[in-house]
């Protein structure tokens, strides 16, 4: 008998059955082998040597979430058509089909605001690609983009893929924990899957967890909040980040100049460059332009790796110097402060880098004081563990009553995990010492 699925040997979730037909199909779109050359954790792997996975793995790996979580929810009794089931999978597996270069690094500079002034966001380029396959498989993604706008009919089918506890963020924090070997970050799956039910009925029906797993589910909580610190905002990845944008935000500045390095950035991230498209052109997924969802799907890392080689041999001495600063891990120094800067302190801070590039020939005098902004970042990391008033966590309590978890919980644990935690902070080269301004 011919096998139904074809299984992917995940070191995270061990072996991952995908159905044939429209889902395997899905995998097999070029659309999605994409993701094979967009890392994961986007510039973690100058942190964290071993972290080199990639989207493709991680939306193999939320799709085996919802797998795992339709067929726990079916066998309590919750009733769920083939087709729920397919676009449930299907809206999992595709849900960071989106992602650019490095995954969110170069998220809000890749593709400008428009004239609406709204910014860009990955998502919106998710579900261009998601309508534009819909399209190719003749309109069988429907159930699938309906989940992922939150517009199906039974709304719980929306929670698990976009909620505080979805398959998206419970597969990349226990792979992203296994791939940095952040112990802390480990996660009870399982658990957490296992515990989940389907409550009310209608459209009124939300996904909660049984009070056997509100400890699991605390956990996640603390765990999220770790990775971000320990992770995902780390030092380093914090300043590798200042510098690849400051080589990006360079090279649009200086696209048309008639430098050959530049002229030799690859084809398929040169229109980014030049910012042929804005975040306007994706405000109606269904009708994003061909010309842009063509070009961002040419797009991956090693486009702006191979561009970045080039731009180290640019004419421009900043561009030069920062696109050699990343590929040679030349990094920032984040300095984190006790509070948000002065004006004054911003002021000083620039003045000091602009005398250090003309000592260091990078600029003259008339030019140093503007190619200092490339050198001095201020910026805070804020980070949400968990977010009480909106989209909350409920437990299903032994009683049959249903509370938010935060009143459920009988450690106190996650009020203060509720609280949000912001960190202001400033990026200059290491050799720019600003601890004198600092006070």
């Amino acid at each position: 008998m011919t096998p139904r699925f074809k299984l992917f040997n995940d070191p995270v979730h061990g072996f991952v059955s995908v159905p044939k037909g429209l889902v395997l199909s899905l995998v097999e779109t070029p659309e999605f082998q994409r993701l094979r050359r967009i890392r994961q954790l986007g510039l973690g792997f100058l942190v964290f040597p071993s972290a080199v996975h990639t989207r493709f793995e991680h939306g193999l790996g939320a799709m085996a979430l919802m797998q795992d979580v339709l067929n726990t929810l079916q066998g309590k009794g919750t009733v769920m058509t083939t087709d729920e089931v397919e676009g449930a999978l299907a809206a999992a597996l595709l849900h960071d089909v989106g992602h650019g270069p490095f995954s969110h690094t170069l998220e809000s500079n890749l593709i400008p605001r428009g004239a609406s002034g709204r910014p860009f966001h990955h998502e919106a380029m998710s579900r261009a690609i998601l309508a534009r396959l819909d399209r190719l498989f003749g309109g069988a993604l429907g159930v699938a983009a309906e989940i992922f706008d939150g517009t199906y009919v039974r709304p719980f089918f929306h929670g698990l893929l976009a909620s505080q506890l979805d398959m998206d963020r419970l597969d990349y924090l226990r792979r992203d924990s296994f791939y940095t070997g952040v112990a802390e970050g480990v996660v009870g799956v399982e658990r957490i899957l296992k515990t989940m039910r389907v409550h009310g009925t209608g459209p009124n029906a939300r996904v909660v967890i049984e009070a056997k797993g509100g400890y699991a589910v605390e956990n996640a909580l603390l765990s999220r909040r770790l990775m971000y610190w320990q992770v995902y905002l780390h030092k380093t990845v914090l300043a590798a980040d200042r510098v690849l944008r400051g080589a990006f935000e360079r090279a649009r500045e200086r696209w048309g100049s008639g430098d050959p390095a530049l002229e030799a950035t690859a084809p398929s991230l040169a229109p980014f460059i030049a910012g042929a498209f804005t975040a306007d052109d994706f405000d109606d997924p269904e009708n994003a332009p061909g010309a842009a969802l063509d070009a961002f799907c040419e797009l991956d890392d090693t486009d702006l790796l191979a561009s970045m080689k080039r731009w180290r041999q640019s004419e421009d001495p900043v561009l030069a110097d920062l696109s050699r600063r990343f590929l040679d891990r030349d990094l920032f120094r984040t300095t984190f402060l006790p509070t948000s800067p002065s004006e004054d302190q911003r002021e000083a801070w620039l003045d000091a880098a602009a005398d250090w590039l003309v000592a260091e020939g990078l600029a003259d005098r008339a030019s140093a004081r503007d190619d200092a902004r490339y050198y001095v970042g201020v910026h805070a990391s804020r980070h949400d563990a968990y977010r009480t008033e909106r989209d909350s966590i409920c437990i299903l309590e032994r009683d049959g009553t249903v509370r938010e978890l935060s009143v459920a919980s009988d450690t106190g644990a996650v009020d203060a995990i509720a609280t949000p935690v912001v960190k202001p902070y400033v990026v200059a080269p290491k050799a720019l010492d600003l601890r004198s301004v600092l006070g």
